[in-house]
């Protein structure tokens, strides 16, 4: 089996071969492609590390051109990041002088990520149908949603879009409750990065949601991560547990006000961080493994800190803890799908497990972001939608879905609809399309903040 990575000189390309390994499958060659040739070695080197001492380690090589990496591909992982993190810093940069969230997948930085990321994802997709037309793309490519629903309109179902997120918070309420995860059903839905956990069954054969008796426990639901973010009020209030992106609309101004009082944003961080790692690394190929897990360990502990007034995550937590209080907020959480292999985590767990259904394994049911066809009323059948789904040899099949509340479809039809004039802007130039993106986004508050966001992003060569 021949997986192309794209973006294979990326910072988390590591992550999914270290799934790859754990898999114990010999048979599988990766070709990785990336347009910037320093950091495809340095990575190279970290594979090399990871791979050394493991008989039957899949087999890695480069590519020097996209064709090349996608000749005979039966799988394409996107993970590409058109404008390098300059362009996310930018993009904060740009958003938080106009008061508004400066966040590189919600709210206008993610328009303009995606403003610059979906010609180059189109792209792809049409040499994947010219080159492999029978390979599955599972995009980890950001805006997730986005670039799926984009990359779709050349491949059809055949792009399937994947976040760790609405499967950590499975994992971590299944964990709250005393189940095991890959026995239990869970009721979610939404978009990426817009949704909510609405009920939990375990195996039991009453099958009753368990989701009330979470919420009803002091104790249970002090633990859960997404307490410290919401606030228990909050959630049971709500009456169902929300992805912690939420964060950013249920307490945008506190969201806001945080993270403009940091020195720097996320992406300032990371662009300093990533360009030290990989001059470090390609000075000492021989410490890169050991370079890249001190990297990778800082990253985790000072994900969002920028919005938590700077701290790194309190001592003893998990990986995917944070401090509490409204200042909190969400970072890539760890998971695998709903009744996913057990002990597969992360974003390159979930891949294995889509590859491994599509592969002819047992069929598997995880949080996806697919086509949804007629599962989830409100949208049509073409909106990619985030919603369990069940993988086999045929792709990706969402399960049908419970109707929303009118505020969840509400806000998810809006989301949806700044989506998709986000791809009609970028495959068309239209700044008409652009600055409804911006104006109708619901963490945009006023028109002329959007005219100047568009006029930032007209600057940059994002709308021409």
């Amino acid at each position: 089996m021949r997986l192309a990575i794209l973006g294979g000189g990326g910072f988390r390309v590591p992550l999914v071969y270290q799934a790859l390994l754990a898999s114990g499958d010999p048979d599988i060659e990766v070709t990785l492609h990336d347009c910037d040739e320093q950091r495809l070695a340095v990575i190279g080197s970290v594979l090399a590390g990871l791979a050394h001492g493991h008989r039957d380690a899949p087999r890695v090589s480069s590519a020097a051109s996209l064709d090349a990496a996608l000749e005979g591909a039966d799988f394409v992982f996107s993970a590409i990041r058109v404008g390098g993190l300059a362009g996310r810093e930018r993009d904060e940069r740009i958003a938080l002088d106009l008061g508004v969230l400066g966040q590189e997948t919600t709210g206008p930085g993610g328009i303009a990520f995606g403003l610059r990321t979906i010609p180059v994802a189109m792209h792809i997709a049409e040499r994947v149908r010219a080159l492999c037309p029978d390979a599955y793309v599972i995009n980890f490519t950001n805006p997730a949603g986005m670039i799926t629903e984009a990359m779709q309109r050349v491949l059809g179902e055949r792009v399937i879009g994947i976040c760790d997120t609405p499967s950590g918070l499975a994992r971590r309420v299944a964990a709250a409750l005393g189940l095991d995860p890959a026995l239990a059903s869970f009721d979610y839905v939404g978009l990426n990065h817009l949704g909510w956990l609405r009920g939990v069954r375990g195996d039991a054969a009453d099958g009753r949601n368990l989701l009330p008796d979470l919420l009803a426990d002091d104790d249970a639901l002090a633990a859960l991560e997404e307490t410290d973010i919401f606030g228990a009020d909050w959630i049971r209030t709500l009456g169902c547990v929300p992805n912690e992106y939420l964060y950013y609309y249920y307490f945008n101004r506190d969201a806001v006000r945080a993270i403009a009082a940091q020195q720097a944003p996320r992406g300032a961080f990371l662009t300093r961080q990533q360009n030290a790692f990989y001059a470090a690394a390609a000075a000492t190929p021989g410490r890169a493994l050991e370079l890249w897990q001190q990297a990778s360990d800082e990253r985790r502990s000072l994900y969002m800190a920028e919005a938590r007034g700077g701290e790194p995550r309190k001592p003893g937590r998990s990986p995917a803890g944070r401090a509490a209080g409204p200042a909190a907020a969400p970072r890539a959480a760890a998971g695998s799908g709903v009744a996913a292999p057990a002990g597969e985590g992360g974003y390159s767990g979930v891949a294995l497990g889509v590859m491994r259904a599509i592969s002819g394994g047992e069929p598997a049911t995880m949080i996806l972001n697919v086509r949804n066809g007629g599962a989830l009323a409100g949208l049509d059948g073409d909106a990619v939608v985030e919603l369990p789904a069940v993988v086999d040899a045929a792709g990706a099949h969402p399960l049908p879905a419970a109707p929303p509340a009118l505020s969840q479809l509400g806000l998810m039809q809006q989301v949806k609809d700044v989506e998709r004039l986000t791809i009609e802007a970028a495959t068309t130039g239209s700044p008409s399309a652009a600055l409804r993106a911006f104006a109708l986004h619901p963490l945009v508050d006023s028109v002329c903040v959007a005219r100047r966001l568009l006029a930032a992003c007209t600057e940059a060569a994002e709308i021409r």
